[in-house]
């Protein structure tokens, strides 16, 4: 992962670093939650305050979320695009696929649209390696349609 990556990782998920309690290091543990090395305390990344939340409080709202465990709403739809949640059946709230506009309950493409997006790179990849191709009969230089090989009597 390079540095601006990184960053916007640490910014989105507001990862704690650092022991609120002793000021040791914090170590990643799993699904947003961070332990101290020394006194064990845990601590949670907005994933995780997320997590932990709609645990206890299926259904709940992004505004619910934001108010009760303190994750942003920004940080909530950018989990969403992540496919890292799913917005529950019959929500009001829903994303819009960024390609066609349809409702999607999380990710930030449709089915269709997705599907169309790995058929086009499949085609890109394919006409490049068709590019790259070298080998017998491939190149066949000014020769086209005449005998290239001659049998000696």
């Amino acid at each position: 992962m390079d540095n601006a990556k990184l960053f916007q990782y640490v910014q989105v998920y507001d990862v704690p670093t650092v022991c609120k309690s002793c000021g040791n290091v914090l170590v990643y543990r799993g699904l947003g939650e961070y332990i101290c090395e020394v006194c064990k305390k845990k601590d949670y990344d907005n994933y995780g305050k997320t997590r932990n939340y709609i645990e206890k409080n299926p259904g709940a709202s992004a505004v619910e979320i934001e108010k009760n465990a303190g994750v942003s709403k920004a940080a909530i739809r950018e989990m969403l695009k992540e496919s890292r949640f799913e917005i529950v059946e019959g929500a009001k709230s829903f994303l819009r696929c960024e390609g066609c506009g349809k409702e999607v309950r999380s990710g930030r493409y449709c089915p269709e649209c997705e599907k169309n997006i790995h058929l086009m790179i499949e085609k890109q990849q394919r006409e490049k390696l068709h590019e790259n191709m070298h080998g017998f009969a491939m190149d066949t230089g000014d020769h086209k349609g005449q005998r290239r090989f001659v049998r000696d009597k």
